[in-house]
Order: C-alpha cells, then structure tokens, then sequence
C-alpha cells in the first residue's frame, strides 16, 4: 500500500549534513517503494521550505535570496502546514537540537499526524545524556559512568586518564574530546561548552564497542550486536563516523553468545524505560571484565542504507527498504492506539 509521506531534514543543528545525507536515501527508498514523497527542508537559519521533487544537494534554504524575511519566523509556512496536515506520515530525518529533541515531534503532535520515531519525551530524555543515564540507573541498567558539569563549574575528573568529555546534548562526536591530561580536559570542557550548558565527563571504558538496532512500539524487538571497529582514528569519532574507510561495523560482534543476548536485552530495557517506540539505536560497551554498559540510545540514528542502524537490521533479516516500510507502519499503529484516549 503506498502512502503520501513528508520527510523533514535539515535543521539548525550542526548535524544538518548528516541528515541530508540520511534523507536522500530515505527518499529514494521510499519512492522506490511506490510512496509518493514530499521533502520538508529546515535550513541552518531555521526556515522551514517545502521541497520540490526532492532533496536538493547541499541546498540551505535559510540562506536563499529573497526569503530573509520568512526565515526571521522560524515556523513553518501555510504551505508547508497545509503539507504536513495533509499527508499520511511524516518521517523525520532530523539529528541534534531542533529536531530530535522533541521540538520537532511536539509540532507534530500538536498538528495531528502520525510521525515516524520516538514522541516528545522519549525524543527529549534520550538527547540529554546526563538525564538519560539517570533514569537508567534508576531502572538498575548499567550505565558509563560520569560526571556532569554546568556553566560556572571547574572542570574535574574523578576517573583518571584518558576521559572523554561532551556535551550533554549533542550528537554525532561534535564538540567531543579524549583527553589524555588536565590540559586536555580543560580544553575539552571548553570545547563542549560552546555547544551546550551541560557537559559530561566520562570514565574511559576499556572493552568492545557495539550497537543495537531497536524496532517495534509496545513489543520492541532488537537486532543482532554490531561490532565499531575504528581502522586509524583513537576512537568513535566524526571522521570514523562518516569518512569512507575509517570504520568498520562487524555483524555479529565478535562477543560471546551470552554477551549478544545482554546487549540485546539492554537495549530493549533501554528503549522501554525512556518510553521510546518506532526505533533507536543503542549504543553499549562490553567490558574487558565481560560486563555490558549502555552508553546512549539514539532516537533517530544516521539512516542511509549503509548507516549502522540500516545494516544492523539488514544483517537480521530486514531489508533496508522493508525497514523503512515498518516504521510507517509503526507510526500509523501508535497514532490510531494513542487517537483513542480521552485527554
């Protein structure tokens, strides 16, 4: 059954090449699969423009001659509103602040459609890291440990080195630094703090790094472990993320079978403790020790068909097209069951 589907990318977040580069796949997936598609872009300035016939490589529509005044309002037009009403599933393409946080989800809520992802207060709990590992250990699920900084404080490191150092609402490795002595640290907190108000400082974790797709609404599901293997880089970050060659995703990870399943159980735990529904990715590490920790759930992952979460499920069974498919579903589902409470 085809549907009409608006996918929103861009947005204000330094991650806005990430998500085109995530929604040019989901489009073209998308139509490949029947779907009649319509692109919604939010350009750095935070003006909303409705797309025509796709996603225009490396456009900024807040920079367009002409439309310095629109972009001044940062809310979507009566074009682009009387898209959204009028479609029937809106997949949201967006990373970082203004878009995964559930600023974006609360305008569709508010507006009455069903969206593709986690709602507002999973989408929000999930982007502050230092909530998110709260509520965790609240629920008794293992987590990385931190500290966490707030403008006006020293910085500090109770863990030793090397830590790593980020700030609490952001993704993607920006503003990220490994550091190695208190220089570093000082400098790495500074860094972060021109990204956020809130900073975390973490404890290294010696031991693999894997990744968990989950999938589902009230019966999620999750997919096998994938391996981060780094080829030249000193960890996970935006290079390793996203230039050709710099990484390596390994499925099955290379952990024992009882490992894999705590990874997965983990990341379903996760997943139903911050009220997450749709998808995420999760992000673990299994100790030298053998012990798994959750790092950070991610509420709307890279999604390009060789990104990690569309590969995680390819390697499980699900097609990168079907998967796109099954979160329309999904959103559809939770819209209808939600549409019959009384508020």
């Amino acid at each position: 059954m085809s549907r009409r589907i608006a996918v929103i990318l861009g947005g204000r977040s330094s991650e806005n090449p990430v998500s085109v580069e995530s929604a040019r796949s989901v489009v073209e997936a998308l139509e490949s699969g029947g779907d009649d598609v319509t692109t919604i872009e939010i350009g750095k300035s935070g003006q909303w423009l409705l797309g025509m016939g796709g996603v225009r490589p490396g456009s900024d529509p807040g920079q367009t001659p002409g439309r310095e005044l629109e972009s001044r309002e940062r809310l979507p037009s009566k074009e682009v509103a009387t898209t959204l009403a009028d479609v029937d599933v809106v997949f949201p393409v967006l990373h970082g602040p203004f878009g995964e946080d559930g600023t974006v989800q609360g305008l569709l809520e508010l507006a009455g459609v069903p969206y593709v992802g986690a709602g507002v207060l999973a989408s929000a709990l999930c982007m502050d890291k230092d909530v998110f590992k709260a509520v965790l250990r609240d629920h008794g699920i293992p987590v990385t440990e931190n500290v966490t900084l707030r403008l006006g404080d020293e910085p500090h490191n109770p863990f030793g080195y090397p830590c790593f150092v980020k700030p609490a609402r952001l993704g993607s490795s920006v503003g990220i630094t490994k550091a190695h002595d208190d220089d570093e640290l000082r400098a790495g907190v500074a860094l972060a703090f021109e990204h956020d108000e809130k900073v975390l400082v973490e404890r290294m974790v010696n031991g693999v790094e894997v990744e968990v797709g989950v999938l589902g609404n009230l019966r999620p599901e999750a997919s096998l472990p994938g391996e981060i293997v780094v080829m030249h880089n000193e960890w996970y970050d935006y290079e390793a993320k996203y230039d050709e060659g710099e990484m390596d995703l390994r499925v099955p990870a290379g952990i024992t079978d009882e490992q894999i399943e705590r990874a997965q159980q983990l990341a379903v735990q996760a997943f139903v403790a911050c009220d997450c529904e749709g998808m995420a990715r999760a992000d673990l590490f299994v100790r030298d020790d053998g012990q798994v920790l959750v790092n950070e759930l991610n509420t709307i992952p890279g999604f390009t068909s060789t990104s990690v979460y569309a590969r995680l499920f390819e390697a499980s069974g699900l097609p990168y097209g079907e998967l796109l498919q099954r979160l329309a579903d999904l959103a559809v589902e939770r819209f209808e069951r939600r549409s019959a409470l009384r508020f």
